[in-house]
Protein backbone atom coordinates (compact mmCIF):
# COMPACT_ATOMS: atom_id res chain seq x y z
CA UNK A 1 0.00 0.00 0.00
CA UNK A 2 1.17 3.50 -0.87
CA UNK A 3 0.48 5.38 2.66
CA UNK A 4 3.04 6.36 4.80
CA UNK A 5 2.74 8.19 7.84
CA UNK A 6 5.02 11.16 8.32
CA UNK A 7 5.06 14.04 10.50
CA UNK A 8 3.34 14.53 13.71
CA UNK A 9 0.05 13.31 14.60
CA UNK A 10 -1.41 13.76 18.03
CA UNK A 11 -2.89 10.96 19.89
CA UNK A 12 -6.13 13.02 20.67
CA UNK A 13 -7.50 13.06 23.92
CA UNK A 14 -11.65 12.10 23.74
CA UNK A 15 -13.71 14.62 25.26
CA UNK A 16 -16.48 14.31 27.77
CA UNK A 17 -19.00 16.26 29.21
CA UNK A 18 -18.33 17.72 33.20
CA UNK A 19 -19.87 14.35 34.48
CA UNK A 20 -17.63 12.00 32.23
CA UNK A 21 -20.41 10.26 31.28
CA UNK A 22 -20.53 10.70 27.45
CA UNK A 23 -18.80 11.68 24.91
CA UNK A 24 -18.54 15.63 24.37
CA UNK A 25 -19.25 15.64 20.33
CA UNK A 26 -18.65 19.70 20.29
CA UNK A 27 -15.28 19.89 22.13
CA UNK A 28 -14.45 16.88 19.93
CA UNK A 29 -14.89 18.84 17.08
CA UNK A 30 -12.88 21.84 18.34
CA UNK A 31 -10.13 19.70 19.21
CA UNK A 32 -9.53 18.28 15.81
CA UNK A 33 -9.81 21.80 14.07
CA UNK A 34 -7.54 23.20 17.10
CA UNK A 35 -4.58 20.75 16.59
CA UNK A 36 -5.30 20.90 12.79
CA UNK A 37 -4.81 24.36 12.79
CA UNK A 38 -1.62 24.39 14.69
CA UNK A 39 -0.27 22.18 12.33
CA UNK A 40 -0.55 17.95 12.64
CA UNK A 41 -0.36 16.00 9.93
CA UNK A 42 -2.81 13.59 10.74
CA UNK A 43 -4.97 12.58 13.87
CA UNK A 44 -5.33 9.99 15.78
CA UNK A 45 -8.91 8.68 18.15
CA UNK A 46 -8.98 5.93 20.38
CA UNK A 47 -5.36 5.22 21.35
CA UNK A 48 -4.14 5.19 24.41
CA UNK A 49 -4.20 8.97 24.98
CA UNK A 50 -8.21 8.77 23.96
CA UNK A 51 -8.95 6.29 26.97
CA UNK A 52 -9.70 3.68 24.37
CA UNK A 53 -9.62 0.95 27.33
CA UNK A 54 -12.32 3.36 29.15
CA UNK A 55 -14.65 3.06 26.19
CA UNK A 56 -17.46 1.33 25.22
CA UNK A 57 -17.34 -0.34 21.68
CA UNK A 58 -20.00 2.22 20.34
CA UNK A 59 -18.21 5.01 21.71
CA UNK A 60 -14.99 4.03 19.98
CA UNK A 61 -16.78 3.94 16.66
CA UNK A 62 -18.71 7.22 17.27
CA UNK A 63 -15.38 8.85 18.04
CA UNK A 64 -14.01 7.64 15.13
CA UNK A 65 -17.07 8.47 12.91
CA UNK A 66 -16.96 12.27 14.52
CA UNK A 67 -13.12 12.60 13.96
CA UNK A 68 -13.68 11.78 10.14
CA UNK A 69 -16.50 13.45 9.46
CA UNK A 70 -14.39 16.99 11.14
CA UNK A 71 -11.80 16.31 9.53
CA UNK A 72 -13.02 16.46 6.08
CA UNK A 73 -9.84 14.41 4.63
CA UNK A 74 -7.58 17.88 5.79
CA UNK A 75 -5.22 15.44 7.34
CA UNK A 76 -4.90 11.38 7.23
CA UNK A 77 -7.15 10.03 10.23
CA UNK A 78 -5.26 6.91 11.62
CA UNK A 79 -8.09 5.16 14.04
CA UNK A 80 -7.32 3.13 17.13
CA UNK A 81 -8.32 -0.35 16.40
CA UNK A 82 -6.46 -2.56 18.84
CA UNK A 83 -8.70 -5.30 21.44
CA UNK A 84 -7.30 -7.66 23.62
CA UNK A 85 -9.31 -10.21 21.04
CA UNK A 86 -8.19 -10.87 17.83
CA UNK A 87 -11.79 -11.15 16.53
CA UNK A 88 -12.67 -7.95 18.38
CA UNK A 89 -9.70 -6.15 16.68
CA UNK A 90 -10.96 -7.26 13.09
CA UNK A 91 -14.37 -6.06 13.82
CA UNK A 92 -12.88 -2.55 15.26
CA UNK A 93 -10.75 -2.38 12.00
CA UNK A 94 -13.67 -3.22 9.75
CA UNK A 95 -15.50 -0.21 10.72
CA UNK A 96 -12.74 2.27 10.84
CA UNK A 97 -12.17 1.33 7.29
CA UNK A 98 -15.54 1.61 6.51
CA UNK A 99 -16.02 5.04 8.57
CA UNK A 100 -13.54 6.14 6.29
CA UNK A 101 -10.29 5.96 8.51
CA UNK A 102 -6.80 5.90 6.10
CA UNK A 103 -5.48 3.49 8.60
CA UNK A 104 -5.94 1.96 11.60
CA UNK A 105 -3.18 1.66 14.46
CA UNK A 106 -3.31 -1.73 16.54
CA UNK A 107 -1.77 -2.07 19.94
CA UNK A 108 -0.11 -5.70 20.24
CA UNK A 109 -2.66 -7.35 22.48
CA UNK A 110 -2.49 -7.58 26.14
CA UNK A 111 -3.86 -8.95 29.45
CA UNK A 112 -3.12 -12.64 28.15
CA UNK A 113 0.59 -11.64 27.50
CA UNK A 114 0.51 -13.67 23.81
CA UNK A 115 3.66 -15.10 23.18
CA UNK A 116 5.76 -14.08 19.57
CA UNK A 117 3.99 -16.53 17.60
CA UNK A 118 0.47 -15.21 18.93
CA UNK A 119 1.06 -11.62 18.08
CA UNK A 120 2.60 -12.41 15.02
CA UNK A 121 -0.70 -14.14 13.98
CA UNK A 122 -3.12 -11.54 15.49
CA UNK A 123 -1.39 -8.64 13.16
CA UNK A 124 -1.19 -11.15 9.97
CA UNK A 125 -5.28 -12.31 10.90
CA UNK A 126 -6.18 -8.28 11.47
CA UNK A 127 -4.25 -7.55 8.16
CA UNK A 128 -5.59 -10.34 5.69
CA UNK A 129 -9.26 -9.29 7.34
CA UNK A 130 -9.65 -5.85 6.24
CA UNK A 131 -7.66 -3.95 3.60
CA UNK A 132 -6.34 -1.10 5.52
CA UNK A 133 -3.14 0.23 6.15
CA UNK A 134 -2.20 -0.79 9.44
CA UNK A 135 0.45 0.40 12.22
CA UNK A 136 1.37 -2.20 14.93
CA UNK A 137 1.90 -0.04 17.99
CA UNK A 138 4.65 -1.05 21.00
CA UNK A 139 3.62 0.18 24.41
CA UNK A 140 4.86 -2.54 26.92
CA UNK A 141 4.95 -0.27 29.85
CA UNK A 142 0.93 -0.26 29.14
CA UNK A 143 -0.10 -3.52 27.76
CA UNK A 144 2.92 -5.67 29.78
CA UNK A 145 3.76 -6.78 25.92
CA UNK A 146 6.96 -6.09 23.74
CA UNK A 147 6.49 -5.83 20.32
CA UNK A 148 10.19 -7.40 19.34
CA UNK A 149 12.09 -5.92 16.02
CA UNK A 150 12.36 -9.81 15.17
CA UNK A 151 8.58 -9.59 15.03
CA UNK A 152 8.30 -6.24 13.15
CA UNK A 153 10.83 -7.76 10.43
CA UNK A 154 8.29 -10.46 9.97
CA UNK A 155 5.43 -8.11 9.42
CA UNK A 156 7.03 -5.69 6.67
CA UNK A 157 6.54 -9.26 4.63
CA UNK A 158 2.33 -8.17 5.14
CA UNK A 159 1.62 -5.71 2.11
CA UNK A 160 -1.27 -3.44 4.32
CA UNK A 161 1.24 -3.31 7.19
CA UNK A 162 2.76 0.23 6.48
CA UNK A 163 4.29 1.55 10.18
CA UNK A 164 4.69 0.43 13.55
CA UNK A 165 4.61 2.92 16.50
CA UNK A 166 7.27 2.72 19.18
CA UNK A 167 6.12 4.42 22.40
CA UNK A 168 9.06 2.03 24.60
CA UNK A 169 11.14 5.18 24.94
CA UNK A 170 13.79 2.25 24.40
CA UNK A 171 16.39 3.93 21.14
CA UNK A 172 17.92 0.30 20.80
CA UNK A 173 14.66 -1.18 19.97
CA UNK A 174 13.53 1.75 17.50
CA UNK A 175 17.41 1.40 15.79
CA UNK A 176 16.88 -2.16 15.25
CA UNK A 177 13.40 -1.84 13.51
CA UNK A 178 14.84 0.86 11.41
CA UNK A 179 17.70 -1.36 10.81
CA UNK A 180 15.78 -3.98 9.52
CA UNK A 181 12.49 -2.36 7.95
CA UNK A 182 14.01 0.81 6.53
CA UNK A 183 12.72 2.03 3.65
CA UNK A 184 9.72 -0.34 3.64
CA UNK A 185 7.93 1.00 6.67
CA UNK A 186 7.25 4.11 8.23
CA UNK A 187 9.02 3.94 12.05
CA UNK A 188 6.91 6.23 14.24
CA UNK A 189 7.70 7.50 17.54
CA UNK A 190 5.54 7.11 20.62
CA UNK A 191 7.45 8.79 23.31
CA UNK A 192 7.75 12.13 23.90
CA UNK A 193 10.60 12.33 25.44
CA UNK A 194 12.76 10.67 22.53
CA UNK A 195 11.36 12.54 19.32
CA UNK A 196 14.56 14.26 18.69
CA UNK A 197 17.01 11.20 18.69
CA UNK A 198 13.88 8.88 17.14
CA UNK A 199 13.69 11.66 14.51
CA UNK A 200 17.34 12.14 14.06
CA UNK A 201 17.64 8.41 13.50
CA UNK A 202 15.78 7.82 10.95
CA UNK A 203 12.20 7.85 11.88
CA UNK A 204 9.66 8.87 9.76
CA UNK A 205 7.22 11.00 12.09
CA UNK A 206 5.87 10.93 15.34
CA UNK A 207 2.25 10.02 17.07
CA UNK A 208 2.20 12.05 20.75
CA UNK A 209 0.04 12.89 23.16
CA UNK A 210 1.59 15.88 23.87
CA UNK A 211 0.70 16.43 20.46
CA UNK A 212 -2.59 17.94 21.84
CA UNK A 213 -1.23 20.26 23.31
CA UNK A 214 2.01 21.88 21.30
CA UNK A 215 2.20 20.12 17.94
CA UNK A 216 3.28 22.96 16.64
CA UNK A 217 6.63 22.62 18.58
CA UNK A 218 6.83 19.09 17.22
CA UNK A 219 6.75 20.19 14.02
CA UNK A 220 8.76 22.94 14.36
CA UNK A 221 11.21 20.22 15.65
CA UNK A 222 10.32 17.64 12.58
CA UNK A 223 11.29 20.41 9.94
CA UNK A 224 14.24 21.44 11.67
CA UNK A 225 15.42 17.91 11.42
CA UNK A 226 14.56 17.18 7.93
CA UNK A 227 16.75 20.52 7.27
CA UNK A 228 19.77 19.38 9.01
CA UNK A 229 19.71 21.91 11.41
CA UNK A 230 20.12 19.94 15.14
CA UNK A 231 21.22 22.89 17.18
CA UNK A 232 17.81 23.81 16.26
CA UNK A 233 15.95 20.97 17.26
CA UNK A 234 18.03 20.57 20.28
CA UNK A 235 16.90 23.78 21.70
CA UNK A 236 13.19 23.08 20.86
CA UNK A 237 13.54 19.58 22.38
CA UNK A 238 15.06 20.76 25.79
CA UNK A 239 12.20 23.55 25.63
CA UNK A 240 9.32 21.06 26.24
CA UNK A 241 11.08 18.49 27.84
CA UNK A 242 9.53 18.90 30.95
CA UNK A 243 6.34 18.92 29.48
CA UNK A 244 7.09 16.01 27.51
CA UNK A 245 8.20 13.85 31.04
CA UNK A 246 5.23 14.93 32.82
CA UNK A 247 2.97 13.96 29.48
CA UNK A 248 4.50 10.80 29.40
CA UNK A 249 4.30 9.90 33.21
CA UNK A 250 0.36 11.34 33.24
CA UNK A 251 -0.70 10.73 29.76
CA UNK A 252 -4.38 11.54 28.67
CA UNK A 253 -4.92 12.84 32.61
CA UNK A 254 -1.50 15.44 31.78
CA UNK A 255 -3.18 16.08 28.53
CA UNK A 256 -6.61 17.04 29.55
CA UNK A 257 -5.39 19.16 32.24
CA UNK A 258 -3.10 21.04 30.31
CA UNK A 259 -5.73 21.54 27.32
CA UNK A 260 -8.27 22.43 29.79
CA UNK A 261 -5.48 25.28 31.64
CA UNK A 262 -5.30 26.54 28.01
CA UNK A 263 -8.93 27.11 27.18
CA UNK A 264 -9.23 24.34 24.93
CA UNK A 265 -11.94 23.00 27.12
CA UNK A 266 -12.00 18.73 27.04
CA UNK A 267 -13.72 18.23 30.35
CA UNK A 268 -12.27 15.04 32.64
CA UNK A 269 -10.84 11.40 32.30
CA UNK A 270 -12.50 8.54 33.51
CA UNK A 271 -12.36 6.76 36.83
CA UNK A 272 -9.79 5.04 37.45
CA UNK A 273 -7.72 7.56 35.92
CA UNK A 274 -7.62 10.44 38.33
CA UNK A 275 -5.58 14.05 38.91
CA UNK A 276 -3.84 13.67 41.74
CA UNK A 277 -2.92 9.85 41.30
CA UNK A 278 -1.75 9.75 37.52
CA UNK A 279 -0.72 13.52 37.80
CA UNK A 280 0.20 14.87 41.48
CA UNK A 281 -0.80 18.52 42.15
CA UNK A 282 2.63 18.87 42.51
CA UNK A 283 3.16 17.99 38.57
CA UNK A 284 0.25 20.00 37.56
CA UNK A 285 1.62 23.42 38.83
CA UNK A 286 5.04 22.57 36.92
CA UNK A 287 2.46 21.47 33.69
CA UNK A 288 0.97 24.76 34.33
CA UNK A 289 4.48 27.37 35.06
CA UNK A 290 5.85 25.54 31.86
CA UNK A 291 2.48 26.05 29.49
CA UNK A 292 3.01 29.55 30.31
CA UNK A 293 6.94 29.63 29.83
CA UNK A 294 6.34 28.45 26.05
CA UNK A 295 3.25 31.11 25.18
CA UNK A 296 0.37 27.99 25.77
CA UNK A 297 -1.69 29.96 28.41
CA UNK A 298 -1.82 33.84 27.80
CA UNK A 299 -1.50 36.32 29.61
CA UNK A 300 -4.13 38.90 31.44
CA UNK A 301 -4.03 42.02 33.27
CA UNK A 302 -4.99 41.72 36.87
CA UNK A 303 -5.73 44.55 39.21
CA UNK A 304 -4.11 44.17 42.56
CA UNK A 305 -5.28 46.23 45.71
CA UNK A 306 -2.73 45.59 48.35
CA UNK A 307 -4.11 49.13 50.02
CA UNK A 308 -7.31 50.01 49.28
CA UNK A 309 -7.62 52.84 47.22
CA UNK A 310 -4.03 52.27 45.39
CA UNK A 311 -4.58 49.58 42.17
CA UNK A 312 -1.65 47.89 40.93
CA UNK A 313 -1.68 46.15 37.83
CA UNK A 314 0.35 42.72 37.25
CA UNK A 315 0.04 40.66 34.05
CA UNK A 316 -1.01 36.81 35.53
CA UNK A 317 -1.48 33.91 33.67
CA UNK A 318 -4.80 33.68 32.41
CA UNK A 319 -6.19 30.13 33.71
CA UNK A 320 -9.69 30.38 34.43
CA UNK A 321 -10.19 31.38 38.09
CA UNK A 322 -7.58 34.01 38.03
CA UNK A 323 -10.00 37.20 39.43
CA UNK A 324 -9.84 40.50 37.49
CA UNK A 325 -9.41 42.13 40.64
CA UNK A 326 -7.18 40.45 43.89
CA UNK A 327 -7.77 42.03 47.16
CA UNK A 328 -8.45 41.43 50.41
CA UNK A 329 -4.66 41.76 51.63
CA UNK A 330 -5.91 41.32 55.52
CA UNK A 331 -4.37 37.81 55.36
CA UNK A 332 -3.99 35.21 52.25
CA UNK A 333 -2.88 31.69 52.59
CA UNK A 334 -1.52 29.11 50.18
CA UNK A 335 -0.04 25.36 50.79
CA UNK A 336 2.20 23.40 48.67
CA UNK A 337 3.78 20.36 48.66
CA UNK A 338 6.76 19.08 46.58
CA UNK A 339 8.95 15.75 46.33
CA UNK A 340 9.08 13.04 48.28
CA UNK A 341 10.96 11.32 51.16
CA UNK A 342 13.23 12.07 52.87
CA UNK A 343 13.63 15.26 51.02
CA UNK A 344 9.95 15.96 50.61
CA UNK A 345 8.92 19.97 50.90
CA UNK A 346 6.33 21.24 52.64
CA UNK A 347 4.97 24.86 52.92
CA UNK A 348 2.47 26.57 54.61
CA UNK A 349 2.36 30.28 53.71
CA UNK A 350 0.91 33.34 55.17
CA UNK A 351 0.45 36.70 52.73
CA UNK A 352 -0.53 40.11 53.78
CA UNK A 353 -0.15 43.98 54.35
CA UNK A 354 2.04 45.06 57.15
CA UNK A 355 -0.47 46.96 59.33
CA UNK A 356 -2.46 43.41 59.34
CA UNK A 357 -2.18 40.03 61.50
CA UNK A 358 0.54 39.38 58.88
CA UNK A 359 3.33 42.14 60.19
CA UNK A 360 2.01 41.32 63.70
CA UNK A 361 2.59 37.75 63.42
CA UNK A 362 6.16 38.72 61.80
CA UNK A 363 7.30 41.19 64.67
CA UNK A 364 6.06 38.69 67.68
CA UNK A 365 7.93 36.15 65.64
CA UNK A 366 11.04 38.17 65.44
CA UNK A 367 10.85 39.54 69.08
CA UNK A 368 9.83 36.15 70.97
CA UNK A 369 11.42 32.95 68.70
CA UNK A 370 9.81 29.98 69.79
CA UNK A 371 12.92 27.47 70.97
CA UNK A 372 13.77 25.31 68.01
CA UNK A 373 11.87 27.03 65.73
CA UNK A 374 14.11 30.12 65.53
CA UNK A 375 12.81 32.41 62.35
CA UNK A 376 14.85 33.54 59.85
CA UNK A 377 14.92 36.52 57.24
CA UNK A 378 14.68 35.01 53.87
CA UNK A 379 18.52 36.27 51.81
CA UNK A 380 19.64 35.79 48.74
CA UNK A 381 22.92 36.21 50.29
CA UNK A 382 24.30 38.46 53.34
CA UNK A 383 22.96 41.56 53.12
CA UNK A 384 20.83 40.88 50.37
CA UNK A 385 17.20 40.50 51.97
CA UNK A 386 14.56 39.56 49.49
CA UNK A 387 11.39 41.49 48.98
CA UNK A 388 8.44 41.38 49.76
CA UNK A 389 10.06 40.77 53.28
CA UNK A 390 9.94 37.16 53.81
CA UNK A 391 10.12 35.26 57.44
CA UNK A 392 11.00 31.23 57.50
CA UNK A 393 9.63 29.71 60.60
CA UNK A 394 11.01 25.89 60.57
CA UNK A 395 7.91 23.50 61.11
CA UNK A 396 10.19 20.71 63.31
CA UNK A 397 11.98 21.65 65.76
CA UNK A 398 15.55 22.15 65.30
CA UNK A 399 17.89 19.71 66.86
CA UNK A 400 20.84 19.14 65.14
CA UNK A 401 23.64 21.40 63.76
CA UNK A 402 23.02 19.11 60.67
CA UNK A 403 18.89 20.38 60.78
CA UNK A 404 20.08 23.65 61.15
CA UNK A 405 22.31 23.66 58.15
CA UNK A 406 19.73 22.18 55.99
CA UNK A 407 16.70 25.13 56.70
CA UNK A 408 19.12 27.96 56.87
CA UNK A 409 20.86 26.60 54.04
CA UNK A 410 19.66 24.99 50.66
CA UNK A 411 15.93 25.60 51.96
CA UNK A 412 16.32 29.07 53.07
CA UNK A 413 18.16 29.52 49.87
CA UNK A 414 15.10 27.92 47.71
CA UNK A 415 12.29 30.33 49.65
CA UNK A 416 14.01 33.32 48.80
CA UNK A 417 14.88 32.66 45.34
CA UNK A 418 11.35 31.42 44.58
CA UNK A 419 9.95 34.83 46.17
CA UNK A 420 11.95 36.75 43.86
CA UNK A 421 10.90 34.64 41.27
CA UNK A 422 7.69 35.36 41.76
CA UNK A 423 8.05 39.27 41.63
CA UNK A 424 9.68 38.94 38.27
CA UNK A 425 6.60 36.78 37.16
CA UNK A 426 4.16 38.88 37.85
CA UNK A 427 2.68 36.57 40.73
CA UNK A 428 4.12 38.95 43.82
CA UNK A 429 3.31 42.58 42.89
CA UNK A 430 6.85 44.60 42.30
CA UNK A 431 4.90 47.66 43.07
CA UNK A 432 3.79 46.50 46.28
CA UNK A 433 6.89 44.51 47.67
CA UNK A 434 7.39 47.13 50.49
CA UNK A 435 3.87 46.60 51.48
CA UNK A 436 3.39 42.71 52.12
CA UNK A 437 4.52 40.39 54.58
CA UNK A 438 5.36 36.79 53.80
CA UNK A 439 5.73 34.13 56.14
CA UNK A 440 6.75 30.84 55.50
CA UNK A 441 6.71 27.74 58.06
CA UNK A 442 8.84 25.40 56.02
CA UNK A 443 9.23 21.27 56.67
CA UNK A 444 12.33 19.81 55.93
CA UNK A 445 12.85 15.89 57.12
CA UNK A 446 14.87 15.28 59.51
CA UNK A 447 16.37 12.47 57.97
CA UNK A 448 16.92 14.65 54.45
CA UNK A 449 20.63 13.88 53.19
CA UNK A 450 20.71 15.32 49.81
CA UNK A 451 20.59 19.13 49.81
CA UNK A 452 20.31 19.59 46.23
CA UNK A 453 16.64 17.88 46.45
CA UNK A 454 15.71 20.22 49.44
CA UNK A 455 16.74 23.09 47.54
CA UNK A 456 14.59 22.35 44.52
CA UNK A 457 11.91 20.74 46.62
CA UNK A 458 11.31 23.64 48.71
CA UNK A 459 12.00 26.00 45.68
CA UNK A 460 8.24 24.51 43.96
CA UNK A 461 6.44 24.33 47.04
CA UNK A 462 7.32 28.11 47.77
CA UNK A 463 6.54 29.10 44.18
CA UNK A 464 3.20 27.00 43.89
CA UNK A 465 1.88 28.04 47.61
CA UNK A 466 3.03 31.60 46.49
CA UNK A 467 0.57 31.22 43.47
CA UNK A 468 -2.03 29.49 45.40
CA UNK A 469 -2.43 32.48 47.85
CA UNK A 470 -2.47 34.72 45.34
CA UNK A 471 -5.12 33.04 43.05
CA UNK A 472 -6.86 32.19 45.89
CA UNK A 473 -6.91 28.25 45.22
CA UNK A 474 -7.96 25.97 46.26
CA UNK A 475 -11.80 27.53 45.89
CA UNK A 476 -14.98 25.95 47.25
CA UNK A 477 -15.69 24.07 44.61
CA UNK A 478 -12.50 22.36 44.12
CA UNK A 479 -12.51 20.99 47.38
CA UNK A 480 -15.85 20.00 47.16
CA UNK A 481 -15.14 18.57 43.52
CA UNK A 482 -12.11 16.73 45.45
CA UNK A 483 -13.32 15.55 48.89
CA UNK A 484 -14.48 12.02 48.43
CA UNK A 485 -10.84 10.88 46.79
CA UNK A 486 -8.44 13.00 48.37
CA UNK A 487 -6.23 10.74 49.92
CA UNK A 488 -3.13 12.17 52.03
CA UNK A 489 0.27 11.60 50.98
CA UNK A 490 0.93 10.57 54.97
CA UNK A 491 -2.11 8.65 55.50
CA UNK A 492 -1.97 4.94 55.67
CA UNK A 493 -3.71 3.62 52.66
CA UNK A 494 -4.26 -0.22 52.25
Amino acid sequence: MSFKPTGVMPALVTPFTDDAKRIDEGRLRKLVNYVIAKGATGVVPCGTTGEFQNLSFEERKSVVEIVIDEVKERVPVIAGTGCSSTDLTIEMTRHAKEAGAQAALIVTPYYHKPTNRGIYEHYRSVAEAVDIPIIPYNIPQVTGVTLPWQIVEDLVDIPNIVAVKDSSGELRGILAILEKTRPRLSVLCGHDEVVLPALAAGCSGAILASGNLIVDIWMQVYEAVNKGDLKRAQELQLKVQKISRIIAKSGSVGVKAGLNMMGVPVGPVRLPLSIGGELSYEEMEELRIDLEKIGKIERKVVTVEVVPGKPIQERFAAIGITPQTIKDFNLRFGEALAGEEPEVAHIDLMVGGKAGPVGEAFAKAKASPTPGHEPLVAILEPNLTVKPLTLIVPTVTIKSMRQASMIYGPAQTAVAKAVIDSVSDGFLPKDAADDLILIANVFVHPAAVDRRRVYINNYKAMRHSIRKAMEGRPNIDDLLENKERARHPFRYTP
